[in-house]
């Protein structure tokens, strides 16, 4: 898990999201409204529901974040974490305690602890490559 993970409000532009995602070598930032963990945009959403429809770079994170999120406690163990990836075919889950992020896990965060000879655990564990 990553701790601490980075957030935006909902009504912020997504070329802030971009712009946390770049600064923090991440794919994905975690959506607040109000303080509370609403959603998760990631850089395919911003490619997919912002640049390939030609909207730009002001355009509101609220119209391009996933808002469907699935998240977990931080109690939650790694079997199900697995589980609940798998069945709602998803690569990233937030960490989430009193309705605030306290941690994101990602595919190679998995990869990293149960296979860490796999290739997708070389590269989630090799350092950014801005």
């Amino acid at each position: 898990m990553t701790a601490d993970p980075q957030t935006i409000e909902a009504a912020q532009p997504v070329s802030a999201a971009a712009r946390l995602m770049l600064d923090h070598d991440t794919g994905a930032v975690i959506v607040t409204e109000d303080g509370r963990v609403s959603g998760i945009i990631t850089d395919r959403d911003i490619a997919i529901r912002v640049v390939a429809a030609d909207k730009g770079p002001d355009t509101p994170v609220a119209d391009a974040y996933s808002g469907d999120l699935t998240s977990v406690g931080p109690d939650t163990s790694i079997a199900q974490l697995v589980q609940l990836m798998r069945s709602a075919a998803i690569r990233r889950v937030p960490v989430v305690q009193d309705e605030r992020a306290v941690g994101i896990v990602s595919i190679g965060d998995l990869a990293i602890e149960r296979d860490s000879d796999s290739a997708l655990a070389d590269i989630s564990a090799a350092e950014g490559n801005q």
